[in-house]
């Protein structure tokens, strides 16, 4: 079972089209997202196995590993197929200790883009995203270094991820967005208002934390109740509602397993009438 005819498309940038459930690339990277997974092959399997079920938009970042999920793209995929979009995010340090450390310094942000153009084996990155703004280092410094990049074409289109409706529309006035990418499932709405504007401006909206990890918070119950209705996991109506929530979502589930993948695509074909929207509500 494919995506192809189930969850729609989307054009992201206005010209590169993805079918909308879309793969997160940071579970096949090793424990607490550092080092190499503990079997490189079933992680390139797992790749290989989400574009055969369809899939066309791979999310990454340089973090993830560091470096190691880019790698095993470029190695597993590349070259790729002509309809296949690798969107990949800078910004943001993942040390061994297991922090994460914010760097949205331009020299840093442009050093970080060649570095993933040489792991995904690119020479333009389809969607470069600034993974997190830096407390120290002006916003719009941080967004300019992007939009340079993009003059220069090492970068297709820019998203944003983890930021405010303000800084949104801060970094729309100096270049524009393709896509934004915050946390949000269905137990998580904080940013609500940001696939709002989304909406408004016809920007992909690319939902971190699709699944919450299983934490549905309040709607436990009545995600149970419409899973049981559909013959379907609770999981897979969590992807569900994401896809009828919003024409512009984008969510990209991720895995390190080949059957959670296929569980994953099963969820784009399972179709939410008005009834189990209300009751997702």
């Amino acid at each position: 079972m494919g995506l192809e005819n189930a969850s729609g498309t989307f054009d992201i940038g206005g010209d590169l089209t993805v079918h909308r459930l879309g793969f997160g690339a940071m579970r096949i990277t090793g424990d607490d997202i550092i080092g190499e997974p503990d079997d490189v092959e079933n992680a390139k399997k797992v790749l290989h196995e989400s574009l055969t079920h369809g899939v066309d938009l791979i999310d990454t970042a340089d973090s993830y590993g560091p470096a190691v999920s880019e790698r095993l793209i470029g190695e597993a995929l590349a070259p790729y197929p002509d309809d296949l979009v690798v969107a990949t995010k800078g910004g943001l340090l993942r040390n061994t200790d297991g922090d994460w450390k914010p760097n949205g310094d331009p020299d840093y942000l442009r050093n970080a883009v060649l570095g993933s153009l040489d792991r995904l084996r690119v020479d333009t990155i389809d969607l470069y995203q600034l993974h997190r703004p830096d407390p120290h280092v002006p916003f719009e410094d941080s967004v300019h270094a992007l939009a340079e990049m993009k003059d220069e074409g090492l970068i297709r289109h820019v998203g944003l991820s983890n930021v405010s409706v303000e800084q949104f529309d801060e970094a729309r006035d100096i270049v524009d967005i393709a896509t934004v990418q915050n946390r949000f499932n269905i137990g998580d709405r904080e940013f609500e208002a940001s696939l709002d504007a989304c909406e408004e401006y016809g920007i992909g909206f690319i939902p971190w934390y699709p699944l919450g990890a299983g934490d549905l918070g309040d709607r436990a119950d009545a995600v149970a109740a419409v899973a049981e209705k559909h013959d379907a996991t609770p999981q897979q109506i969590a992807l569900a509602w994401l896809l009828h929530r919003s024409d512009v979502m984008l969510p990209i589930p991720g895995t390190s397993s080949v059957s959670h993948l296929r569980d994953n695509v099963v969820a784009s074909h399972i179709d939410l009438d008005d009834e189990d929207m209300d009751r997702l509500a």
